[in-house]
């Protein structure tokens, strides 16, 4: 099924935050100050913490998908000036899917509302199916399609994009165990060239992914690096796992509680 052969060499890139202040319009307290993170070139880096305590609003963030709602660095940040436009590809927790669409147009829908002129390169979203073992389904319907397949259908949407940097807000969390773990598998093939954010509620997901492992904790919100196992992702579970995970599962616990 898989074939990274298919996918070319993204040029991965370094990213810096730095003394991030980010406020809600209005709002009486910030979610972060002076906040710090970096996501290292060609690696995956985790981000846990509680429901509510701002992971996702850092994501959506930095995907351009919160307009003047927030201030970053005491600016008012829109579409128009989010720091990272056009060097990002977005994966949610649900898949997105458009239910009028064949898998392949799924695919190409970037290019719809995207500033490109050209036409999608059709031969470019085939060999991304064949790399997520969905070939066969080119002409399908979403609502032909299992949770799995639906989310291989929205990573082949994402590597599409050739974006640098992949944001991906808990996009295997709705899946069962066996179908969770080989798409863990396969994205970690897929986006070995890419700089990855994953938002996950899952330690162990973190760990077998991670090359970097932050929990977001407090109010105003910070961010906590933990340390991470020896091995490379994506990881086996072992003892040394075993260990970092309940390491995680007890800071975790000083937040709820």
């Amino acid at each position: 099924m898989l074939n990274p052969a298919h996918i070319k060499p993204v040029a991965a890139v370094d990213i810096w935050l730095k003394n991030l202040s980010l406020t809600y319009k209005d709002a009486s307290e910030a979610l972060f100050v002076d906040l710090e993170l970096t996501l290292p070139a060609g690696q995956w880096t985790c981000l846990l913490g509680k429901s509510g305590c701002g992971k996702t609003t850092l994501l959506r963030h930095l995907a351009g998908l919160i307009e003047e709602q927030v201030r970053w660095d005491g600016k008012l940040v829109t579409s128009d000036n989010c720091p990272l436009s056009n060097r990002i590809a977005y994966m949610a927790q649900q898949d997105l899917l458009l239910p009028w669409l064949s898998v392949l147009d799924n695919i190409c829908l970037s290019y719809r509302f995207g500033s490109q002129s050209i036409p999608p390169d059709t031969n470019k979203a085939l060999e991304l199916l064949h790399a997520v073992g969905l070939e066969e389904y080119v002409h399908a319907m979403p609502d032909q399609l299992s949770g799995g397949m639906r989310q291989r259908v929205a990573l082949a949407r994402t590597l599409m994009q050739d974006k640098p940097l992949v944001l991906m807000d808990e996009p295997f969390s709705a899946l069962d165990a066996v179908t969770r773990h080989k798409l863990q598998t396969l994205s970690s093939e897929l986006l070995k060239s890419r700089t990855v954010l994953l938002i996950t509620h899952d330690p162990q997901e973190a760990l077998r992914l991670g090359h970097n492992i932050y929990i977001m904790s407090g109010k105003p919100a910070k961010l906590i690096n933990l340390g991470v196992p020896s091995t490379t992702p994506p990881r086996i579970f072992d003892a040394e796992i075993a260990c970092h995970q309940q390491a995680i599962i007890e800071q975790l616990e000083q937040d709820y509680g």
